[in-house]
């Protein structure tokens, strides 16, 4: 039997854009979904799967269902599910714990993947400067933040959640990729520390650096590039969906 592959991608920001185009969005990816039963063993999801989620005590965004149940089915079928907390998604609760069956994940993750030594973030942060943005973000997480949004009726509070993730979109942060900066303050600082494989998403950019036995991966997104990293015979490829 083949090996199965272990599957990494980012950013595809659902619920972002007008129905239509969101329709043939949440289709590719939802196809794509249904291939890695039978074909991969996990799935990491490194940020922003959603434009927005808030899980509120009795309710989620409704937008969010098909793409959920393509998931639950997925982990019926054994594909272990990691969803790292994004600057879009990053309430994540016990509705993906609990009853998704997800294993959810706030800041850094560290595997050990057929003997490589991998770190992977979602990516908004990690350079220098934004300070606005960084003190932004720990006041948005702060469990009073979420206290006191959780108080807004859901018909109010997610609609002012998705223009706040509209206006996000278009942060200095992300209109600043360079390559060169993310392999600097990124990248090596990452392989001082032992590990060979660096991944991120956030920058809706597709980018791949190998030095050697070290390889860096920013992941790009499912909005334009419908791209992926996978894992697959000790080797990481990044790849996109569907190939032609």
């Amino acid at each position: 039997m083949p090996e199965r592959a272990t599957i990494f991608l980012s950013d595809a920001h659902l619920g972002a854009g007008p129905p239509k185009s969101e329709a043939a969005r949440a289709a590719r990816l939802h196809r794509f979904l249904d291939t890695l039963a039978g074909t991969a063993s996990a799935l990491y999801i490194v940020g922003d799967l959603f434009d927005f989620w808030f899980e509120y005590r009795t309710v989620i965004p409704r937008e969010a269902f098909t793409t959920l149940a393509h998931l639950k089915r997925l982990r019926e079928a054994g594909v272990a599910i990691t969803y790292l907390n994004g600057n879009h998604d990053f309430w994540l609760g016990e509705f993906l714990r609990d009853t998704v069956d997800l294993r959810t994940h706030d800041g850094p993750l560290i595997l050990e993947l057929g003997g490589h030594r991998v770190w992977i973030h979602h990516g908004d942060g990690l350079i220098g400067g934004d300070h606005g943005y960084k003190l932004l973000k720990r006041v948005l997480r702060s469990p009073l933040s979420v206290r006191l949004y959780q108080g807004l009726h859901p018909d109010v509070g997610i609609p002012v959640a998705r223009r706040v993730s509209h206006w996000s979109r278009g942060s200095r942060e992300e209109r600043a990729f360079d390559p060169e900066v993310l392999w600097r303050e990124v990248a090596l600082p990452r392989f001082a520390e032992g590990y060979d494989t660096v991944m991120i998403g956030h920058f809706h950019q597709v980018y791949e650096r190998r030095d050697g036995d070290r390889q860096f991966f920013v992941l790009g997104d499912w909005i334009k590039h419908f791209t992926y990293v996978a894992f697959r015979v000790g080797r990481f490829t990044l790849e996109t969906w569907p190939e032609h």
